[in-house]
């Protein structure tokens, strides 16, 4: 499909997979006569019938329970939660049964769920409509964590995670749902869930990010470029597991490393990211690793949003500190 959304790509991914597995089954809050919040299961119920694209009640504890048994007994449920934070209540299924349920059973029962949620800041919403927690999720052992930053990732990496036989979490930056767009084919050709992705190659510098971050940083990147200095820009996309064979192999290119992520600094991606790099690949560092980060606050109201989220500006500062500051 020519020049479509993101938000248009997960919508048309859930499509084909509705269509060419009988297994898969839509849930949530208003998936069906309204398709979602953001609009993204928009044709489903319409298209696959009630029995397949279920609305639920405004219960998200009961939205991953039944996700959960879904899965254990054949489907492959996609749960949509209509933002990442009114997850929490549904934490006792995902942590305790998702997760675990291969393991407690030797192999004998998976859970190869999705589990959907819009997250970010950007759209001027209160903090549970806005939060960046990815950090939390990747820390839960049996879940992957995958973050799609276009059309095109969002549609094959979408597939991929329904075809899992893993749970995962899939959140969508909504930021960039109707923003970023794209050519997309409806191929049906899944994305690896253990890649990242390398969007602009560079000498000088290692930019690894995800999400709308991705948008920042690409921005950048063109503004460095003007000043001769070359950035690599890595998309992470899957969060856990972390592809860090792809990231030490740009490092060994340029000798620097940059992590940008919207979420807060402390016990975030980029810590785990940098520890890994001091632990494997120090010997290959010409400058201190270094992160632009969200602040370590709440999310705070509208009108004092921007000075939480990055611009592109705070990634141009900190990419001219490590390769100007330490040559």
């Amino acid at each position: 499909m020519a020049n479509i959304t993101l938000l248009d790509a997960v919508n048309l991914a859930l499509h084909h997979e509705m269509q060419h597995d009988s297994n898969v089954v839509v849930l949530g809050e208003d998936v069906g006569d309204n398709g979602g919040v953001f609009r993204a299961t928009a044709g489903l119920k319409e298209k696959f019938g009630c029995k397949r694209v279920i609305d639920t009640p405004l219960a998200e504890a009961l939205i991953g329970g039944i996700a959960v048994g879904m899965a254990s007994q054949g489907l492959r449920p996609v749960a949509e939660f209509q933002f990442q934070g009114f997850v929490f209540p549904a934490m006792e299924h995902l942590v305790c049964h998702a997760a675990r349920i291969r393991n407690r059973t030797r192999g004998r029962l998976t859970c190869p769920a999705v589990f959907r949620a819009p997250f970010g800041g950007g759209i001027h919403a209160p903090e549970h409509h806005s939060e960046s927690v990815e950090a939390l999720f990747a820390h839960i052992p049996g879940i992957k964590v995958v973050i799609p930053s276009s059309p095109r990732r969002a549609y094959g990496l979408l597939l991929a995670a329904i075809r899992s036989n893993d749970p995962i979490m899939f959140f969508e930056p909504k930021r960039i749902y109707r923003t970023v767009k794209s050519d997309v084919t409806d191929d049906g050709c899944a994305l690896p869930l253990d890649r990242c992705f390398t969007l602009r190659q560079g000498r000088d510098l290692t930019l690894v990010t995800w999400g709308a971050c991705v948008v920042e940083s690409l921005q950048a990147a063109e503004t460095l470029a003007l000043n001769g200095i070359e950035v690599e820009v890595i998309d992470l996309a899957t969060i856990k597991p972390i592809d860090m064979a792809s990231i030490i192999h740009s490092l060994n290119k340029t000798g620097r490393i940059l992590v940008v992520h919207e979420a807060c600094q402390t016990c975030g991606i980029g810590a785990e990211i940098l520890a890994r790099i001091s632990e494997q690949a120090m010997c290959l560092l010409k400058a201190p690793p270094k992160r632009v980060t969200g602040s370590d606050t709440i999310m705070p109201y509208y009108r004092n949003e921007d000075y939480f989220m990055i611009q592109p500006d705070d990634i141009v500062a900190a990419a001219r500190e490590l390769v100007e500051g330490w040559k």
